[in-house]
């Protein structure tokens, strides 16, 4: 309730003696007067230039430096025991305070469902003599689950164990308090304002509130936890309150390029009113400033086949003059072919699930505020970097199809089109898969394909931006994998008796028929070719790459590890992406190998999705490699330089917002010293120095977060290899954003 609602007449003495008191508390500030008591902890807290939080009158009052200049401010309280903004207000440089937002109060609901595994996911346990009948591994492996849709009803029973799902195993909950207290708490260039009593369908915990000095931006994320076992769930999250006095309006630009604008003129709604917004960004925007939402640009997005933009903004207008606003996630694709795959987040029982949105506060209007926000993510483009090219790889887009059926080999590819505005280089297709391409055929049909689809790669191609005709063929060796070459390859899957190796095909040049791991391994060998393990410990690769680590064809170099593909098993418990199934195989593949003559094993970045249009949302489903390169070779040229960086270590991965230059592990002996280059948009959470000594992995985890956000620093860490193998260094944002390099060996 607002204050103006309860102003007494004019001969109520005492109480406009204390409505003038209150009006001391700041301009504008307008709190109820049913105001619960606020014990709120400061022990945490330390005063701080430019970061500072106080408490009186029932008001906790933060301050803090924003973008150029800028100050921002958040005043909370506690009302019938729920958290409450009484007061967003931000302040120009040498300006006055402006009001943007009053009497805001969370607006948080997750849906749960059941998580179940798939069959695709439990076929290669049962042919390596897994019991996949048994309940423990069938539970075990439903957290690696990646095609499943929880909340699509009654799901498909030749896709996923227990099914029919059931209407009553999906609930859906909304955020209540039972809160008395807060505490703040200082970490480096960051306050965090906690309050307890959460309770939000099966989870409870709290909700916390984080402040970060140099930016205007803002998080609010609920921490909660479920002891229910097979959690699988979505959230959506807000603030609700705004008024259209302050704010009247909301700004967007759709998947068309198209601004687009909402001044709640319209009737109430009764519920969330879902925004397919370009760069998943909505502004509200009034005469003293904006505030943006947006999601984390990764961790909010698990795993999919495609990258169609399903709405993760929404708004609501709840009265004639107040309305909410936050971010959204989808129940299911929305094209029937991928409808039984959207697996969303697991909540394994007891860890705390972070539910986090973002807000951006600005004197500014929508379009500077709005320019500010997609400063995080470069305008969802990979930056360009001196010395190195951007490299993606493991693209389903029935390409040669496509081009087939245009009737030329000449016809722009809109998915290419799409990859090429993300400001990437390089680009590995893997046709020959959910197409009409024979790739099971013995000889000249398959190769008749495999010549039309390394013409139209080269056809594809342009000046530092190369098309790579490479192939997930995943024969032999278990489990799937990516082949890549340094030039076109002719081959096939099937060696059929009496059929040699290879042979010079009158049509062809030469060509190889493989039909076993060592035919395979053996055009590895003369072609100077490489493969990794596709999607380690998930899907069609459950089992690998832990099954094949003593076989010939894995201890040989030119197995180059695995892929980096987040969000298969997405846990928002986690601090890292694919921080068990993908860095985990990393450290136990390095620790084996350690003592042989081997390379070290690498992680390589991974996109592995079905077809794109440039109205998609490409940027949260990419990771990037960064290759050191100094150009980008043409379709003609011979490719080994990009080859020779991937099997040298000579590159990065990052999911776009942060980048780790020059690395290197200097010095001799046990006494060494890691540096490199780093710059990062988001604010940092840590660094981490991860090692093994063969047997086990450890690290030292830096935390960061004192660092400025948009910052750029040298490293320089001391290290002690005494009895450490290998070592590896990455670096993690507030939002779970990271990079990392690839492990070396120490004592070699």
């Amino acid at each position: 309730m607002r204050i103006h609602r309860l102003l007494p007449p004019p001969s109520c003495f005492r109480a406009c003696l204390l409505l003038g008191a209150l009006s001391l508390i700041g301009p504008a500030l307008r709190p109820t007067l049913s105001a619960d008591p606020l014990k709120c902890d400061l022990a945490g807290y330390t005063a701080a230039s430019g970061l500072t939080a106080a408490v009186a009158n029932d008001l906790l009052t933060i301050t803090w430096t924003g973008a150029a200049g800028s100050e921002l401010r958040a005043r909370y309280a506690i009302d019938h025991a729920q958290p409450v903004i009484r007061e967003f207000a931000v302040k120009r440089a040498g300006g006055s305070w402006a009001v943007l937002g009053q009497n805001l109060r969370p607006d948080f609901a997750v849906q749960t469902g059941r998580r179940r595994i798939d069959f695709a996911g439990l076929a290669p346990l049962k042919a390596l003599g897994v019991d996949t009948a048994s309940r423990e591994i069938i539970e075990r492996q439903a957290w690696v689950s990646f095609w499943d849709a929880p909340f699509v009803l009654p799901g498909d029973p030749k896709r996923n164990v227990d099914i029919p799902r059931t209407a009553a195993e999906i609930q859906r909950g909304s955020a209540t308090f039972n809160t008395t207290a807060c505490d703040v708490k200082t970490d480096g260039a960051r306050l965090e304002v906690n309050f307890p009593g959460l309770t939000m369908g099966i989870f409870s915990g709290g909700i916390r509130f984080t402040h970060y000095r140099g930016t205007g931006l803002f998080r609010v994320e609920a921490i909660a936890k479920t002891e229910k076992d097979l959690v699988a769930y979505k959230y959506d999250a807000g603030l609700k309150g705004f008024s259209t006095t302050t704010l009247p309006r909301v700004r967007w630009t759709d998947t068309g390029g198209n601004r687009q604008e909402n001044q709640f003129g319209g009737a109430k709604h009764d519920g969330p009113v879902t925004v397919r917004a370009k760069n998943r960004v909505l502004v509200a925007e009034g005469p003293g400033g904006s505030i943006a939402v947006f999601p984390p640009p990764t961790v909010f997005f698990p795993a999919r086949e495609v990258d169609t933009n399903l709405g993760y903004v929404w708004f609501r207008k709840d009265a004639d003059t107040e309305y909410a606003f936050g971010v959204k996630q989808a129940d299911h694709e929305d094209d029937l072919r991928y409808l039984q795959n959207f697996a969303l987040y697991n909540a394994p029982p007891g860890t705390l699930q972070r539910m986090a949105t973002y807000y951006y506060l600005s004197p500014d209007d929508a379009a500077a505020t709005h320019a500010a926000v997609l400063a995080f993510t470069y305008r969802d483009t990979f930056k360009a970097i001196p010395g190195y090219k951007t490299m993606v790889n493991h693209f389903h887009l029935q390409f040669t199809d496509h081009l087939r059926e245009s009737g030329s080999l000449n016809t722009q590819s809109p998915d290419l089109a799409a990859m090429k505005a993300l400001g990437l280089n390089l680009i590995g297709l893997s046709d020959f898969h959910a197409d009409k391409l024979r790739q099971n055929d013995p000889g000249a049909a398959r190769f008749a394909d495999q010549k039309d689809y390394f013409e139209g790669s080269r056809r594809a191609s342009d000046k530092d931006f190369l098309v790579l005709p490479w192939e997930e063929p995943s024969a032999y060796f278990g489990g799937h994998y990516n082949l890549i070459n340094p030039r076109p390859l002719y081959f096939s899957k099937i060696r059929s008796a009496g059929q040699p190796l290879t042979e010079q095909d009158p049509a062809f040049g030469k060509v190889y028929h493989t039909g076993s791991a060592q035919d395979v391994q053996q055009m590895l060998d003369a072609e100077n070719a490489f493969w990794y393990t596709a999607h380690p410990r998930t899907k069609s690769s459950a089992g690998y790459p832990d099954a094949y680590w003593d076989k010939p064809f894995a201890a040989d170099d030119h197995f180059l590890g695995i892929a980096f593909k987040p969000g298969m098993g997405m846990d928002l418990s986690e601090q890292r992406l694919a921080e068990s199934r993908a860095f985990g195989s990393l450290d136990d593949m390095n620790n084996k190998y350690a003592d042989t003559a081997l390379r070290p094993k690498y992680l390589i970045g991974d996109v592995d999705t079905y077809q794109k249009w440039p109205h998609d949302d490409l940027f949260p489903g990419f990771v990037a490699n960064y290759l050191k390169l100094d150009r980008v070779p043409g379709p003609d040229d011979d490719w080994s330089p990009i080859l020779k960086a991937l099997r040298e270590g000579n590159f990065f991965v990052t999911t776009g917002e942060l980048h780790i230059r020059n690395y290197a592990v200097e010095g001799r002996g046990n006494q060494r010293t890691i540096t490199a280059d780093l710059d990062w948009t988001f604010p940092l959470e840590f660094i981490e120095v991860v090692w093994g000594d063969g047997k086990k992995t450890d690290r030292q985890v830096i935390r960061a977060t004192d660092l400025a956000p948009a910052g750029t620093k040298h490293l320089s860490i001391p290290f002690d290899a005494t009895g450490k193998k290998w070592v590896r260094l990455a670096v993690w944002d507030s939002a779970v954003n990271g990079a990392f390099v690839q492990p070396i060996w120490l004592h070699r």
